[in-house]
């Protein structure tokens, strides 16, 4: 058995409810990649007494072997050598028990996972010494925090940075999940010294629907640029401050920002490779330095302040996920009566969700071909994903240089 690696402080998973929505956001993230076409779970919080088997959250044997491995992953439950006890418990209070005597001995690293198209991810390992110097430096950003509202999943890297180390750095009375209240109901929930943590297409719902919110509301946003429209927006509703923050599950945060437009400014940790542009240094804890290859093109306006200018991966952001639109036009080749396709990111007015331009195979049916496209995306594709207009055509539209052009939004396909 590994020795024991955690310190003398309150640690992160003792602290009352971190845990519990650390392992609740994994298991109902893993559900929904695992039945891409939608899965209803009982709502949040669970009760500790709810069954994983088909009587509570309806997981079958594949099922709970999938999600027990990714929460040993996410934990690195393997490093105290109690794993196996997920496949043996069957409640879920009895695996929050289970993860908790495994961080009990070993909770020096976590493994967090990109938010991938294809709902598996890259494992990006990052250790907790690591995640609590960047909260450190968080802390000083936001260090009049009374309570933290969250609008973020726990498990996923930004989440646990900012609903789960930074509360307990700064002392907040408590965390509040708010990802299934209104803007409205926000608005009125809020009051002065909440810390708000979502990312930008929450705030754009937030910023055209919450109204006035009460003074001394600051907010954090991240996981996709945001747009300097909605950043003024959330200034004229009354939002003292939003700090951009830019990073990657790979990286954690790099710079951040709190002013619409501003550069962002390097973390202190953080300096450029002057060998490779394309590289990043951090300093460790330790004093170690590591590399760090960026999927962004950066425009550097000083030694330490720079502006984002566009992916290097070519992926785009919907709803705080990654989505590859190469690889959902190849799940949309895939239909016997498509000939070709293109799929890109609606326009700001559009909306902020994916479209797609579809060119029917000879002898198909346009009618019969757009009523089924929902019923064909939703069997193969996650919500993310998934294209929301679709536009018909004999070809794609290119430009005047024989390159993919955009074009008007189509009609929408909305779901049953």
């Amino acid at each position: 058995m590994a020795a024991p690696t955690v310190s003398t402080a309150l640690a992160w998973h003792a602290r009352p409810g971190a845990l519990a929505h650390f392992v609740a956001d994994l298991i109902a993230d893993q559900v929904s990649h695992l039945r891409p076409g939608g899965s209803t779970l009982p709502e949040r919080p669970w009760p500790l007494d709810l069954a994983l088997n088909e009587e509570g959250l309806g997981l079958d044997s594949l099922e709970r072997l999938a999600v027990a491995s990714a929460l040993n992953e996410a934990l690195h439950l393997h490093e105290s050598g109690i794993e196996d006890l997920l496949l043996v418990r069957q409640r879920f209070g009895e695996w929050l028990e289970v993860a908790a005597e495994g961080l009990a001995v070993f909770d020096a690293r976590l493994t967090f996972r990109t938010s991938g198209s294809n709902g598996s991810g890259k494992p990006c390992i990052h250790t907790l010494a690591s995640l609590q110097q960047e909260v450190a430096h968080l802390a000083t950003l936001t260090p009049t925090a009374h309570r933290v509202l969250s609008a973020v999943p726990a498990h996923h890297i930004y989440g646990f940075l900012f609903t789960v180390l930074l509360p307990a750095r700064l002392g907040c009375e408590e965390v509040l999940d708010v990802r299934r209240q209104t803007p409205q109901a926000l608005a009125q929930r809020m009051r002065p010294g909440d810390l708000l943590i979502s990312h930008p297409a929450h705030w754009v719902l937030v910023a055209r629907h919450a109204g006035r919110l009460p003074d001394g509301v600051h907010g954090v946003t991240s996981t996709a640029p945001c747009p300097d429209s909605v950043a003024h927006d959330l200034e004229a509703i009354g939002l003292e401050r939003l700090t951009q923050v830019y990073g990657s599950s790979e990286t954690a945060g790099i710079g951040t920002r709190s002013s619409a437009a501003a550069p962002y400014r390097l973390m202190p940790f953080w300096s450029r490779d002057a060998g490779d542009a394309n590289r990043l240094l951090r300093t460790g804890p330790q004093g170690t330095v590591f590399r760090h290859a960026i999927q962004d093109r950066l425009e550097w306006s000083t030694a330490g302040e720079f502006s984002v200018c566009g992916r290097l991966d070519e992926a785009v952001q919907v709803g705080g996920t990654n989505v590859f639109p190469s690889r959902i036009r190849q799940v949309l080749l895939g239909h016997p009566q498509i000939a070709d396709a293109a799929v890109r990111l609606m326009a700001p007015e559009e909306g902020a969700r994916l479209k797609a331009f579809i060119v029917p195979a000879p002898g198909a049916d346009p009618h019969a071909l757009r009523a089924e496209l929902w019923s064909w995306t939703e069997a193969r594709l996650g919500a993310p994903d998934r294209p929301k207009a679709y536009t018909l055509g004999d070809h794609l539209p290119r430009n005047a240089m024989g390159k993919l052009a955009d074009w008007p939004l189509g009609p929408q396909i909305s779901s049953a």
